[in-house]
């Protein structure tokens, strides 16, 4: 037998990102069990995106039966990127076994990118009857982060559909302006998704700055924008 997996591991630890791609590949033209575990190794290591997609393609290439434990106990572990890239990769794979990794501690992981990659799957991954669960999960974390994290949360609320439509409803009236402000944006995404996402946070945002100044007048003047003393 071929020593294949001692060199797929070595061409793996090249400088050259190019050779490691080209490893990556040939490992999932070729599937063999034995890259399996050295795959899933790589993967939470591995400094190149491009490099990374093609260890997961590649792992989507071999048998669930071998990929989805390992990757399970990935996303487990102390090393944020191993984290993320196994809950990326069980994504493509599509296993329903890959559902019970999505804990709502990764839901809410510190990390942005575990969190972004812990939604991406969870909207996967989630079966008919825990979506609107997930969607009340996914709602606590409006407001969260920048633009790109704020993007991904909207993506993931959206593509649960009706699910979400009542914790967004909710989320509209919360007292953080920052978390009324993504609910409204979602929402108007969900209804026009051709809108884009920064038009949609400058319009709710638009939104939610009037409804407040409405409110500090009422509450501090006594009078509606008509300056008519309400009765």
């Amino acid at each position: 037998m071929t020593d294949a997996p001692g060199r797929l591991r070595e061409a793996l630890a090249a400088q050259d990102s190019s050779a490691r791609l080209q490893a990556a590949l040939a490992a999932g033209t070729h599937p063999d069990p034995r890259f399996v575990e050295i795959l899933v190794e790589r993967c939470a290591v591995e400094p190149d995106f491009y490099v990374r997609d093609t260890l997961t393609w590649s792992l989507a290439r071999h048998p669930a039966s071998l990929t989805v434990p390992l990757l399970l106990a990935e996303t487990r572990s102390s090393v944020n990127q191993a984290r993320s890239q196994a809950l990326h990769t069980l994504s493509k794979v599509g296993d329903p076994r890959g559902w019970e990794a999505v804990t709502e501690d990764l839901l809410r992981d510190p990390d942005d990118e575990v969190a972004r990659s812990a939604w991406r799957t969870a909207v996967v991954l989630v079966p008919q009857v825990g979506r609107e669960s997930l969607a009340r999960v996914l709602a606590g974390q409006l407001g969260r982060g920048g633009r790109d994290v704020r993007l991904s949360l909207s993506r993931a609320l959206a593509a649960l559909g009706a699910a979400a439509d009542q914790v967004l409803t909710e989320a509209g009236g919360h007292p953080d302006p920052q978390v009324r402000t993504h609910a409204l944006a979602t929402e108007r995404l969900v209804l026009d998704p051709d809108e884009g996402f920064d038009a949609a946070v400058f319009e709710a945002g638009r939104i939610v700055a009037l409804g407040a100044t409405a409110a500090g007048g009422v509450d501090h003047g006594g009078m509606d924008h008509g300056g008519v003393e309400e009765s």
